[in-house]
């Protein structure tokens, strides 16, 4: 599915969530095909011409300006994510043609030295598909040694959907599915990368589940939030991520897992940083040697 085709089924599936009188239109049931909105009735509520709108939602027309992005978007109900996703659709619906662009396989030897130097704070590098360029040793103890996978499979939405040991990593990993798959919904705008294109066709032959929470057309971009993570050693932690895009490396980010100072998860990281010889601050006094992990 290319960025047009993407355009048209996320304005779908928005008028989809809509009736005539959610938007102030009289219900007129007779010879109705689609429970939801109709094209001409959302163009009537945000003042556009029926052809226009419909030029627009399939992808055949040039420029659209904001003032007609935002009485869409007003409309439709969209959330500040969602007309993010709307306008970078719009904006780059015309650059399929584009040879695509490489994804990163390799972190500059600074970057990787930076995040071995985080260590250990877990920390790692990914691109905007969630491809695992790079992880540091407590990214690998929390998360997973992705190091040791194929380099194909590096990637975290794949790992969640088709590694089952990321349900024992993730605790709320229904929710953390549901997130992963709107973020790649939001990857499906880079119309020069085929990368999240190839990831949505694998997993939706590999998995059930992410067939039906991609159904349901969510998308994010949120670059920061919290986290609970498993450990067999320590139980459950609540680490706070935030993310980071170098500036000489805009494709990439650096995903940074903090716990509040002195909560019980700094205590267990700082518990699991011990048992690597390398307590970590935010916690307690540096582990001593009894009370560390065998």
């Amino acid at each position: 599915m290319g960025c047009q085709d993407e355009l048209r089924e996320f304005l779908r599936s928005r008028r989809a969530r809509l009736t005539p009188p959610d938007v102030g239109l009289p219900w007129r049931a007779n010879g109705r095909r689609v429970a939801g909105l109709r094209r001409e009735e959302l163009a009537l509520a945000a003042g556009v011409s029926v052809d226009y709108y419909t030029r627009m939602e399939q992808g055949r027309i040039g420029n659209v300006s904001d003032q007609v992005l935002d009485a869409v978007g007003g409309v439709l109900r969209l959330d500040s994510e969602e007309r993010r996703h709307l306008r970078e659709l719009i904006k780059t619906r015309h650059a399929e043609a584009v040879a695509p662009v490489p994804t990163p396989v390799r972190p500059r030897a600074s970057l990787r030295m930076m995040l071995d130097m985080l260590d250990p704070v877990p920390a790692a590098l990914y691109n905007a598909v969630l491809d695992v360029v790079a992880v540091n040793r407590m990214a690998k103890v929390i998360i997973h040694d992705f190091d040791a996978m194929p380099r194909a499979e590096r990637n975290l939405t794949r790992w969640v959907f088709l590694d089952p040991k990321a349900r024992s990593v993730f605790p709320d990993w229904e929710a953390f599915a549901v997130e992963s798959a709107a973020r790649l919904r939001g990857a499906l705008s880079l119309c020069d990368n085929p990368r999240p294109r190839e990831l949505v066709d694998e997993l939706t032959a590999c998995s059930p589940e992410f067939v039906r929470y991609w159904a349901a057309h969510r998308v994010t971009y949120c670059t920061y939030g919290t986290r609970r993570f498993h450990h067999p050693d320590v139980g459950v932690m609540t680490l706070n991520w935030e993310s980071f895009a170098p500036t000489a490396d805009p494709d990439l980010y650096l995903i940074v897992y903090t716990a509040a100072p002195s909560s019980p998860s700094a205590e267990k990281l700082c518990a699991l940083a011990g048992a690597l010889g390398q307590p970590v601050a935010g916690g307690r006094d540096p582990v001593p040697p009894e009370e560390r992990l065998p």
